[in-house]
């Protein structure tokens, strides 16, 4: 009876032994922080989405040196089908998956494509408005992603006191020719360009001389009112009829002949 008693026991240590081998204990972030600290410190400090909506071990389901795909592709979880963006390749050559919103441009020659798969929006107005930034990389203007130069470190201003706010006053930097402004726009940022129209205007003795540029070319840059718009008819029709042309009488509007 002893003997067997000390035979099974014997087996239920081994037994117990080769339980505790074949079971480790799971692993934990802090096992990966023994190795790999840098790393966990990184994505913990700027891996956004990857830090607050993963762990380590959704990513890295293997160790090495027993497997071979312990770096996941991109696409495990970011699957082309679901973004444009999703389908450009090598984005190793931009992303650092442990902090995948530092992004270096620096190592891609051409960049709009890339650029333009997620800011779309900025692709179409640089298509469909096309201007001499049309013809640009997107890196010209964008040193880093997420950076812009002001529109004066490359365009000389209309006048000294203007600053980038200004600028964005009457000009979007995807479409530039299409200058659209408020009512409110000072007519000193017109008047920057437009030199003639200023000293016909402080000359005349009409209304036209107290408003505002914008008051007349509303909203949009090149539009021009109709006389009638404010005047309406003030002549007999005959004459209407006779000049449907006001400035045939009236010469400029900016130096209005009464």
């Amino acid at each position: 009876m002893r003997i067997l008693v000390q035979f099974f026991g014997g087996s239920i240590l081994m037994l117990m032994a080769l339980t505790a081998y074949a079971a480790p204990a799971p692993l934990k972030i802090d096992d990966c922080l023994k190795c790999h600290d840098e790393i966990v410190t990184t994505v913990t400090e700027q891996g956004a989405k990857h830090s607050t909506e993963v762990s380590c071990f959704d990513c890295h389901t293997e160790h090495p040196p027993s497997c071979t795909e312990a770096i996941p592709t991109c696409s495990q979880c970011h699957a082309p089908d679901n973004k444009p963006h999703y389908k450009v390749p090598d984005c190793l050559t931009c992303h650092d998956p442990h902090e995948p919103l530092n992004i270096d441009l620096g190592k891609v020659a051409e960049v709009k494509s890339t650029c333009i798969s997620c800011h779309a929006n900025e692709g179409n107005q640089l298509s469909n408005y096309p201007s001499l930034h049309s013809e640009l990389d997107c890196n010209e203007c964008h040193l880093e992603h997420g950076q812009f130069l002001g529109c004066v470190e490359c365009h000389e201003p209309h006048n000294e006191t203007m600053n980038y706010a200004d600028c964005l006053t009457c000009h979007k930097p995807h479409m530039p020719t299409l200058v659209k402004y408020p009512e409110s726009i000072p007519s000193s940022h017109c008047t920057s360009c437009h030199e003639t129209e200023p000293k016909l205007l402080a000359a005349t003795t009409t209304l036209h001389k107290d408003l505002s540029c914008a008051f007349c070319h509303k909203t949009q840059h090149k539009v021009i009112p109709k006389c009638t718009t404010c005047h309406g008819a003030p002549h007999a029709a005959v004459l209407h009829n006779k000049f449907p042309d006001c400035l045939k009488c009236h010469i400029d509007a900016h130096d209005l002949h009464k």
